[in-house]
């Protein structure tokens, strides 16, 4: 391949960019060269291009759709203590791991007092199932509720709940921390059954169904709500003392301990 006119690759550059391909448009001079030096056909340089623009669209909509995510910071899997819990039925978690259940519309409930990990299982799996290609977001049960009450048109309420039915797979975190009214319980159950046997919702709680009373006293829709919940889900209980009262408990000794 001959040496390509600088003015040639100078005008590519400029038209690469205003394609919105900045990035390449920034590469193209070496690749050139790489092409040059090697001899590369023109079908190969072309090949060459196009993989490496495929490339970059991929990470580009990979880090759009962890932002959408929401995961914030998380520690990962790698760090989860298995052999803390007093109970944890490993093979469940494995199996909801292979993210199977988000194909088949299927939900998965975490039940676990404060500080058995129960969302940093979540965040890592919404973090798993995004790098598998899935939608995700993830929220707490407070400002999911918070924000579908705070639209003050019924228009305005309908698109907020078709937001929250798009993701593949939506995670409501800390349910049963918060008592609410019957309003934001009819607006939880319409979020739910928008999704019931169509996409997967994961669900953290500490508190045992038969006890969701206390979250939404006075609520018609309770019982219909954990129905649809529950219908097709793995509900995985975790046992144990909480692993943020170890961690104080050691930091304290350590500081006692200390000259």
């Amino acid at each position: 391949m001959s040496s390509v006119d600088p003015t040639l690759t100078t005008t590519l550059t400029a038209h690469l960019r205003r394609l919105g391909r900045a990035e390449t448009a920034g590469s193209l001079d070496d690749l050139i060269a790489r092409a040059t030096r090697a001899r590369w056909s023109p079908a190969v340089l072309l090949e060459t291009l196009v993989q490496a623009e495929l490339e970059t669209r991929a990470r580009r909509r990979l880090e759009r759709q962890l932002q959408a995510a929401r995961l914030g910071r998380f520690k990962p899997l790698a760090d989860f203590e298995w052999t803390w819990p007093k109970h944890l039925h490993r093979p469940t978690v494995d199996r909801v791991f292979s993210l199977d259940f988000i194909a088949k519309g299927e939900n998965v409930v975490l039940v676990a007092a404060q500080g058995l990990g129960k969302t940093m299982l979540t965040k890592n799996l919404l973090h798993q199932a995004v790098l598998a290609g899935h939608s995700a977001l993830f929220i707490t049960a407070s400002d999911l509720l918070l924000d579908l009450s705070g639209q003050d048109t019924s228009r305005a309420l309908e698109r907020r709940l078709r937001a929250y039915a798009r993701p593949q797979i939506l995670a409501i975190d800390e349910i049963g921390y918060l008592s609410y009214d019957a309003h934001a319980a009819d607006l939880l159950f319409q979020v739910i059954s928008r999704r019931y046997e169509h996409r997967s919702i994961v669900v953290t709680t500490n508190l045992l169904f038969k006890q969701w009373d206390t979250v939404f006293p006075n609520a018609a829709c309770a019982v219909a709500l954990i129905d649809r919940l529950t219908h097709h889900a793995d509900i995985i209980p975790i046992e144990g003392e909480s692993y943020r009262k170890r961690e104080a408990e050691l930091t304290q000794k350590k500081r006692r301990a200390a000259p």
